[in-house]
C-alpha cells in the first residue's frame, strides 16, 4: 500500500501533516484523498480526523475528488486577471474541452482555479501539477499542453 509507505518516511509528529499529504497525493494517479485514507493519517499523527479534512478542505492543492494526471490550476488573484491579455480562461478551456472543475474523459487533464500563485511579476500564471508557468501567451498555453499530450504518447 502506498499510504504505509508513505507514512513510513515521515516522524508521528502533526507538524508534518502537509509534507504527508502532498507526498502521498502526488503518488495516487488520481491525485486525490479518500476517507478512509485521511483517517488512516490522522491516526498515525495521533490528531482529530477533522483538522486533516480542514486542512484537505482549504488547500486548493488538495482535493477529495479524482482528478486527472495533469493538474492545470489557473491563478484566479488580480495581477493574473489584469494581465490577461489573450484571455486564458477561455482559452485553455477550449484547448482542454473542459471547464473550470472538470476532467477530460480520458482522465489525463483537470482544470482548476487556484488563488495566488507567487508569481505575479510573470502574470498571467498557471501551475500543472507541480510546475508554475508565467507569462503566458496563447502559444505558450498550448505548447504546455502539447508538451503533457507528448509525454503520454512517449
Amino acid at each position: 500500500m502506498i499510504l504505509a509507505e508513505v507514512l513510513k518516511r515521515f516522524p508521528k509528529k502533526k507538524e508534518y501533516l502537509i509534507e504527508i499529504l502532498l507526498e502521498y497525493q502526488k503518488q495516487k494517479e488520481t491525485h486525490h484523498f479518500e476517507e478512509h485514507e485521511l483517517k488512516e493519517i490522522a491516526n498515525y499523527l495521533n490528531i482529530p480526523e477533522s483538522r486533516v479534512c480542514s486542512v484537505v478542505g482549504f488547500y486548493t492543492f488538495f482535493s477529495t475528488e479524482p482528478r486527472g494526471k495533469y493538474i492545470f490550476q489557473i491563478c484566479r488573484d488580480l495581477p493574473c486577471q489584469l494581465n490577461d491579455n489573450f484571455d486564458l480562461l477561455s482559452s485553455i478551456q477550449m484547448i482542454l474541452g473542459i471547464k473550470v472543475g472538470e476532467t477530460t474523459q480520458d482522465g489525463l487533464f483537470t482544470l482548476e482555479y487556484t488563488s495566488c500563485l507567487g508569481h505575479c511579476d510573470k502574470s498571467p500564471a498557471i501551475r500543472v501539477n507541480d510546475k508554475i508557468h508565467g507569462s503566458l501567451s496563447l502559444n505558450k498555453l498550448k505548447a504546455i499542453v502539447a508538451e503533457c499530450k507528448e509525454k503520454e504518447n512517449a
